[in-house]
C-alpha cells in the first residue's frame, strides 16, 4: 500500500494544495510565500525522508500567521490520511538534533490523541520577517490535525535560527522513526487495538 495523501484546503485566508508520500526519499516542491517556513519544510522533508510539495498563498499582507498556521494543520491531515489505520507502524520516535550551539529533542507519538509539549522559550524576535513565535502555532496545528502527542524540548541553545532549525529536523526524523512499518507486528502498536 502507498502511504500517500493529496489535499487542498481553501479558507478566506489561506489556499493550500499539499502532496505527501510518507515512503520517500526527501524530495520537497516547497512554495508557501513565508520564506522561512519553505526552509524549515525542505528540511523536515529532507531529514524525514518525506516526499513533500506544498503550494500555499494566503493573506501574508497583514502577516504570517494563518498561513503558517494553515499548513501545519494540512501537513497534519495529510500524515493522518496518508497513515490510514496506522497497522505496522511502529507509533513512537524521537531523535536528539545538534545545530551548533542548540541541542533539541523532539518525541513523537501517533497515539491518535492530540497533545503539543513545546519547552523551547523563544524571544519575541523574528528571523527574517518570521516571527519565531510562529513555530509553536505550526506544530500545535499539526498535532491537533495528525491526532499525534508532539513533545518539542529544547535542551539547550542561543540563535533562534538554529533553535527553530533543529527542531523542525527533529521533527521529520522523530516522524520518520515513528511511520517505520515492522513485518513483526500485527494490527497496531496498542494493547487497545486501535490507534
Amino acid at each position: 500500500m502507498k502511504r500517500t495523501a493529496e489535499i487542498d484546503r481553501s479558507t478566506s485566508e489561506t489556499r493550500i494544495h499539499l502532496k505527501l508520500t510518507i515512503d520517500g526519499t526527501g524530495l520537497s516542491a516547497i512554495r508557501t510565500t513565508v520564506p522561512f517556513l519553505d526552509h524549515m519544510l525542505h528540511l523536515f522533508a529532507r531529514h524525514g525522508l518525506f516526499d513533500l510539495t506544498v503550494e500555499a498563498q494566503g493573506d501574508i499582507d497583514i502577516d504570517f500567521h494563518h498561513t503558517v498556521e494553515d499548513v501545519g494543520i494540512v501537513l497534519g491531515e495529510a500524515f493522518r490520511q496518508a497513515l490510514g489505520d496506522k497497522k505496522g507502524i511502529v507509533r513512537y520516535g524521537t531523535a536528539r538534533i545538534p545545530m551548533d550551539e542548540t541541542l533539541a529533542d523532539v518525541t513523537v507519538d501517533l497515539s491518535g490523541r492530540p497533545y503539543l509539549v513545546y519547552n523551547v522559550d523563544l524571544p519575541k524576535v523574528k528571523v527574517g520577517e518570521f516571527d519565531a513565535e510562529l513555530a509553536r502555532e505550526f506544530f500545535q496545528a499539526f498535532a491537533n490535525n495528525c491526532g499525534c502527542n508532539l513533545h518539542l524540548n529544547l535542551l539547550y541553545g542561543e540563535n533562534v535560527h538554529h533553535i527553530i532549525e533543529a527542531c523542525f529536523k527533529g521533527f521529520g526524523r522523530s516522524l520518520d522513526a515513528a511511520t517505520r512499518q515492522d513485518s513483526r507486528l500485527h494490527g497496531v502498536m496498542s494493547t487497545k487495538g486501535v490507534l
